[in-house]
This record gives structure tokens, C-alpha cells and sequence, in this order.
């Protein structure tokens, strides 16, 4: 027992560690820099100070992945979901806006454009940025599926948290079950709130510039929601949901002119 609390004493606090490591990646130490990220944090949990690892491992995830290190970013954010599991985090906003910070981390792959096929440097120009484009795509959903096993084993709702499946979902290319896991939240997460996850869920595939998907999101919605008797929201954010998509549909810039004048909050 005196051992253990002795452990706990040594241990400095996570924020100077984290900004002593934060020094070994400024001078370009990323591989030293990710040994003490974990060490530390393999320390901090083995003395149970839970929050103290989730700090120092969260620092880390953002750290790397702004600095373009993805594989080093990618093992720190499984370590950081592992440490929610082991320190049994209930669900709460402030882990879920953890959860969210180190995911828009996740460096953006720009693919280049106007690339002459035919030329050998932007055929392997393009092959590589597809490479990058598909790590980050595996890292990204390899971090969300644990995150969710983390919210159905501690959180409060049986099919995970709303919001982390919503970022999972958008970048699959499976809209029609993304319709069915709304479909079973609706009612349940939100009272009263249905229109608002439908309608994220509809801006989050426009902001990708997947209009096909949501389209299909919408269209799948309906379906089930007419078998299962259920009432889909009819409020005047689904109203305008809907006007949204015809709109876009058509490429009509007059249409959305004057949506943005009826609808205005």
C-alpha cells in the first residue's frame, strides 16, 4: 500500500510532462516523443490516475497529428480510448468534446488536381496522395468503432453515442444503415430533438459533397419510419431540409435565394 501511494507522489503532473515532450517535438523527436507519451500514460494508469493518461494521451494524439505524424497520432488516440475503458468513464459531453477535438485533428489529404495521367510524376503524384487519403480514412474509423464500444459499454445509450456516429457514418458508404441507426434513435437520444440529428446528419454529407447519400439518408428515413410507424419530424427544419436538397438538385441558385429568405432564424 505505502509503495503505491509513493507511485503516485513521484508521478509529476501531466501538464508539466506534457510540456517537457512537447519540447522533443518541437525540435523534431517525434519517435522519443511518442515513447514518453505512452510511458507516461502506461505510468499514470498503472497508479490510477486515469484522467492524468487521458490528458497526457490526448495531448500527444493532437500534437502528432498536427504535425503530420498519423501513425504516431493513430496509437495514441486507441491508447486514449483504451484509457477511458480501463478507468471506466461514464459518458459525459466534456469526454465527447475530447472525442471530437483529437478527431479533427486527423490531417486533411488534398488530392491533387489537373494531373496529366499519362505523365509518370503525377500518375505516382496522385498514387501516393491516394496511399495517405486511405491511412487516414482507416486510422479516422479505426478510432470511432472504439470510441463507440467504449459509449455502449459506458454510456447511456444501448447503440452508442448519437454524435460518434454520425462522424463514423458520413465517411462509410452505407447511408441506408445510417437511416436505420437514426430511425432507432429517434425518440430516444433527443426528445423532442429528432429534426435537428436528421438535419446534421444531411449538412454533415453536403459538407463532403455527397448530395447522392443524402438523398438516399432521406429517402431510407422515410421508408422505415412509414414501417414502423413512427412519425417523421414535420417541423419546419425537415421542411427546409427538404427544400434544401431539391434545390441542390438543380443547381438553382434563385431556389436557394429564397430559402435562405423564408427560413431565416
Amino acid at each position: 500500500m505505502f509503495r503505491e501511494r509513493a507511485k503516485r507522489v513521484l508521478l509529476s503532473s501531466a501538464k508539466e510532462n506534457i510540456e517537457n515532450i512537447k519540447k522533443a517535438v518541437d525540435e523534431g523527436n517525434h519517435y522519443g516523443a511518442q515513447q514518453m507519451y505512452k510511458s507516461f500514460s502506461v505510468r499514470y494508469i498503472a497508479a490510477k490516475r486515469y484522467l492524468d493518461a487521458l490528458n497526457i494521451l490526448q495531448s500527444g494524439a493532437c500534437v502528432q497529428l498536427e504535425n503530420g505524424q498519423l501513425t504516431c497520432g493513430a496509437e495514441l488516440v486507441v491508447l486514449f480510448v483504451e484509457a477511458l475503458v480501463k478507468g471506466k468513464f461514464p459518458y459525459d459531453d466534456d469526454i465527447v468534446d475530447r472525442i471530437m477535438k483529437i478527431y479533427k485533428k486527423f490531417p486533411r489529404v488534398l488530392v491533387p488536381q489537373h494531373l496529366d495521367t499519362a505523365d509518370d510524376d503525377d500518375m505516382q503524384q496522385l498514387q501516393e496522395a491516394f496511399g495517405a487519403a486511405t491511412t487516414r480514412v482507416e486510422s479516422c474509423s479505426s478510432f470511432l468503432k472504439t470510441a463507440i464500444k467504449w459509449f455502449i459499454e459506458f454510456g447511456a445509450y444501448r447503440n452508442g453515442s448519437p454524435e460518434l456516429q454520425s462522424y463514423h457514418f458520413v465517411r462509410g458508404k452505407n447511408p441506408k444503415k445510417f437511416a436505420s441507426t437514426l430511425v432507432n434513435f429517434m425518440g430516444k437520444c433527443y426528445p423532442g430533438e429528432d429534426d435537428l440529428a436528421i438535419a446534421r446528419a444531411v449538412l454533415m454529407y453536403l459538407s463532403l459533397g455527397n448530395l447522392r447519400d443524402a438523398n438516399i439518408l432521406i429517402d431510407e428515413m422515410k421508408k422505415q419510419v412509414q414501417s414502423e410507424e413512427i412519425e417523421f419530424p414535420p417541423t419546419e427544419l425537415m421542411q427546409l431540409t427538404n427544400y434544401l436538397l431539391l434545390t441542390l438538385q438543380r443547381d438553382a441558385l434563385p431556389l436557394f435565394n429564397m430559402l435562405r429568405q423564408r427560413y431565416s432564424f
